[in-house]
């Protein structure tokens, strides 16, 4: 009798467990947000949001408000979308509101590395030194200097002038802006060791090409990796694809190259002074790439694309690259060296700062989550007061709440190349009720999670544009062609992919 009693205990308190763990016995209490748990235990709405998370989020806020918690995959997640609140979440203290929870998962899930105390000082401190003010000017140049490489080779000879050459937009940017970056940070193939400098180029051409298709290999299953829902030959795939970039950017095959960048060689040598073995820093290698590479190129995709099918915008953005041309003295003509842009030079385009800012507006969408450590307080607009509790994670989710809202950004669907800035070429200033806006627009994140890398990454991108609106001619084949479908599986993950490419042609202008 007593053994049948000891199992049925055991039997009932297991089932209460797992009951406890599908969320059955969570309740709302009176100073928390409305609470919607979904139809299916554990899973909750999980489903939905994987399938679309802004469509997800919109029919959430239009059937609770700007604050509501849910259930996704056995975790409750409280959204808040009223960019009023974003200030008091994003510069709460670590130890009430901490990112760090979530980001050391997703790395090891996705990059395979597992992150000491020290990494986010590591990173801010290197991305303070070579990412920003003199460090940036010495990476922009390199970087310049390997568009040259990839972009401009052909032309010094004078031979592609009125020839008119067709590619695929998406994959054109992709391609010329991941490997330009790739090669800028992680080193080019030694002069003496090719024989000569022009092999040495042709070697970095083929090799930075190799590189970039099998990053779009992993690219492409990056979002349902991230979410844990591969089929076993994609997981398979994922995880070869993880053990081929963990070789090719190992730390032994870095010091083999030239001009390693600052920014790399500086967080290896930290990294090993705090004792992290040498496989692991071979994957912190390979998260840097996808950080730093992951969503330039598909932003000047969209950036070139908008611009094509706004003709006033991109002669106002040409007009303006042609005018600091003649200002710094430089002039394209068949049959002359590359030019060489700096970094003054980007920084005297307005028209292109805007226009770049717009295309982040429209197609930046990355979600940001902290993790709850303790009950908090939070104060809505309309005055309403909630409690977000311990164990939860809060999320944000700017692109719905801030970049497409219409309270912000008149007609926030249609692309304005000058959104951002006055007739007088001063950045523009929003506001709100006669009170100035603070968050307009959030692509790179904010407060201690806000992208260490953002002034390198539009370096890199109005370097390509730049560069593609100074010496080349550019038309889409089709005139009516329309802009495409986005990817719904990667909304908050960065930068919006389109789910078809667009065909376009470019000649050499001069």
């Amino acid at each position: 009798m007593g053994l049948w009693v000891v199992l049925l205990c055991t039997l009932v308190s297991l089932l209460l467990g797992g009951l406890y763990v599908l969320g059955v016995f969570r309740r709302r209490r009176p100073d928390e947000p409305p609470l919607d748990k979904g139809t299916i235990p554990w899973l909750g709405y999980l489903l939905d949001f994987r399938k679309d998370s802004s469509e997800f989020l919109k029919r959430m806020q239009k059937k609770h408000g700007d604050v509501f918690t849910v259930l996704i995959g056995g975790r409750y997640f409280t959204f808040v979308m009223d960019p009023s609140c974003f200030g008091a979440i994003v510069k709460e203290s670590r130890s009430k509101l901490d990112f760090r929870t979530i980001a050391i998962q997703l790395v090891l899930q996705v990059f395979g590395y597992k992150p000491i105390e020290a990494n986010h000082s590591i990173v801010h401190s290197a991305s303070t030194k070579h990412l920003m003010g003199e460090g940036l000017t010495v990476l922009t140049q390199n970087t310049m200097e390997n568009f040259q490489k990839l972009m401009l080779s052909n032309l010094s000879s004078g031979k592609e002038k009125g020839v008119w050459q067709e590619d695929n937009l998406f994959h054109y940017c992709y391609n010329i802006v991941f490997r330009a970056g790739y090669l800028a940070l992680y080193g080019c193939e030694p002069h003496q060791g090719a024989g000569s400098k022009e092999k040495a180029e042709e070697q970095d051409r083929v090799h930075s090409n190799q590189v970039f298709h099998e990053f779009r290999k992993y690219d492409r299953l990056f979002p349902r990796l991230a979410f844990s829902v591969l089929p076993p030959k994609d997981k398979r795939e994922a995880e070869r694809l993880k053990r081929l970039f963990w070789s090719v950017l190992s730390v032994k095959k870095a010091w083999q190259k030239d001009n390693v960048s600052a920014w790399i060689s500086d967080q290896d040598q930290l990294l090993a002074q705090y004792g992290v073995p040498e496989y692991m820093r071979d994957r912190f290698m390979f998260m840097l790439l996808w950080a730093s590479q992951g969503n330039t190129g598909p932003t000047a995709f969209w950036l070139l694309l908008y611009l094509l099918k706004h003709p006033e915008g991109l002669k106002a953005v040409r007009d303006e690259v042609d005018k600091v041309l003649r200002e710094n003295g430089r002039e394209v003509k068949a049959g002359s060296p590359p030019i060489t842009i700096t970094r003054d030079m980007l920084n005297q385009t307005p028209f292109l700062d805007s226009a770049l800012e717009e295309t982040l507006r429209l197609m930046a969408a990355p979600l940001l989550i902290r993790a709850v450590l303790e009950d908090i307080s939070l104060r809505t607009s309309s005055g309403a007061e909630y409690t977000l509790r311990k164990g939860d994670r809060v999320a944000l989710f700017p692109h719905l709440s801030v970049q497409m809202n219409p309270e912000i950004h008149h007609e926030p669907h249609k692309f304005k190349y000058d959104r951002f800035v006055n007739p007088d070429g001063t950045k523009k200033d929003f506001y709100k009720n006669g009170k100035k806006l603070k968050y307009v627009n959030m692509p790179w994140g904010a407060g201690v999670s806000t992208c260490p890398g953002r002034f390198f990454a539009s370096a890199e991108m109005k370097l390509f544009v730049f560069l593609m609106l100074s010496h080349y001619d550019l038309e889409l084949v089709s005139e009516e062609e329309e802009i495409p479908a986005i990817d719904v599986s990667r909304w908050g993950f960065g930068t919006m992919q389109p789910v078809h490419d667009v065909r376009f042609r470019y000649r050499a202008r001069f």
